[in-house]
């Protein structure tokens, strides 16, 4: 069994998508997967299970529209998948010293190699943004909540799916992956 780490998008965020974590857990158990766990009401769960991630992505969106009514993507990364983003961070320090403000993001599939230069492009504040693989890391310095560079805009210039955990939760969820 493999220990992997789900991320909903758009899950409990400006009233959209309400899924209790509790129904998350016990759908996550009716669907044999062992051990779910969610971490805060964003949409993180971790569990163990046999299979591939695209194909457990499947399933729990799936399964997620047919119980509960909500259309909503799963990005899963295994757990040696999240320590790999947690060692590829570009941005340590900002990690570090605010990581309230420092977002990884996981992508649904690697962006184009000139993607993330158009994304750049967009920024017009202090933000920061790097790509290694399928994460997109970026700083909020001034907050993430009044920049203009929303995950719209990021998804449009990436042309892939994401959802993004700040620097906190990405350590919470390492910590549960490997309790």
């Amino acid at each position: 069994m493999t220990v992997f780490i789900a991320l909903l998008r758009a899950v409990n965020v400006g009233g959209k998508g309400k899924l209790a974590m509790a129904d998350l857990r016990a759908m996550a158990g009716e669907m044999g997967l062992a051990a779910p766990q969610t971490l805060l009401q964003s949409g993180n769960l971790v569990f163990s299970a046999k299979g591939k991630a695209a194909e457990l992505e499947s399933a729990l969106e799936a399964e997620t529209a047919r119980r509960f009514g909500v259309k909503t993507s799963f990005l899963i990364r295994t757990a040696a998948e999240w320590d790999a983003l947690i060692a590829a961070n570009p941005f340590p320090e900002e990690a570090r010293d605010d990581p309230s403000h420092m977002v990884a993001m996981p992508l649904r599939h690697a962006p184009a190699a000139d993607a993330l230069q158009a994304l750049r492009e967009t920024i017009r504040g202090r933000e920061k943004a790097e790509v290694a693989g399928r994460t997109l890391y970026l700083v909020y310095p001034d907050g993430i909540g009044t920049s203009k560079l929303t995950i719209a805009i990021i998804e449009r210039k990436l042309g892939t799916i994401g959802t993004g955990r700040n620097w906190n939760t990405v350590l919470k969820l390492k910590a549960l992956a490997a309790a």
